[in-house]
């Protein structure tokens, strides 16, 4: 199974899971709306607050590289998600060609190359980062949308092997807090000092090869006894 039709199918029970098999046509299983375009532009706005550009404060200050990835992997969630969505609307192609659309945009295959460290050129990064949040406000095709992400991804220190990784960690970190009270707002998020996405991102550099059954388990290990 190819990283991106593995993420995908992941996505789809993630989303089946948590907002009920409706979800697809713009509603919880609460009967609450969904509009995953706003969940994209938000976290986008988390991620630009990752880089030193407010000039009243050090526009000097080192960017927060490792919060950088983590943003950027909450959002492909939320894209995967309105690509799912616009795709069980209207093109309903299976889950192996819709990963095989979106393996064929012309920017993918750059996404298989040695990822490049984060730049210190902030603001053209930021630039980028707008042009698709634009892409998200003028409901561009799935196709200009995903490939614009793509461009996000390739200049925030990631590539398609390292966002599959932290896709996977963050996709069972969402089901370790699904089950343990994120909703009723009796999980924990931090950890004895350290955010639960960094307990997770440590978790993944001790153990590069971690299969997600052995990840949630080892989360169970380390969450706070209540």
């Amino acid at each position: 199974m190819s990283q991106i039709l593995s993420m995908l199918t992941l996505q789809q029970q993630l989303n089946d899971t948590t907002n009920g098999t409706c979800w697809e046509d713009g509603i919880t299983k609460q009967g609450k709306p969904i509009d995953w375009r706003r969940c994209i532009y938000l976290e986008c706005a988390e991620l630009v607050e990752s880089y030193p550009w407010k000039h009243w404060k050090n526009i000097d200050a080192p960017a927060d590289t490792e919060n950088i990835k983590i943003e950027v992997v909450d959002i492909w969630h939320f894209v995967m998600s309105e690509v799912l969505r616009l795709n069980a609307s209207s093109h309903k192609l299976s889950m192996e060609e819709l990963a095989g659309k979106i393996s064929s945009l012309p920017n993918f295959d750059i996404l298989k190359e040695p990822a490049s460290n984060i730049s210190d050129r902030y603001f053209d990064q930021i630039a980028t980062i707008e042009k698709f949040i634009k892409s998200v406000f003028i409901d561009e095709s799935l196709e200009e949308m995903t490939s614009l992400y793509f461009e996000v991804v390739l200049q925030s220190g990631l590539n398609l092997d390292s966002l599959y990784q932290l896709y996977i960690g963050k996709n069972i970190l969402n089901k370790f807090r699904q089950d343990h009270g994120y909703k009723d707002g009796s999980y924990i998020k931090v950890w004895n000092g350290k955010e639960d996405n960094v307990v997770m991102q440590n978790l993944l550099a001790d153990n590069p090869s971690i299969t997600p059954n052995e990840l949630y388990e080892a989360l169970k290990t380390q969450y706070p006894k209540q």
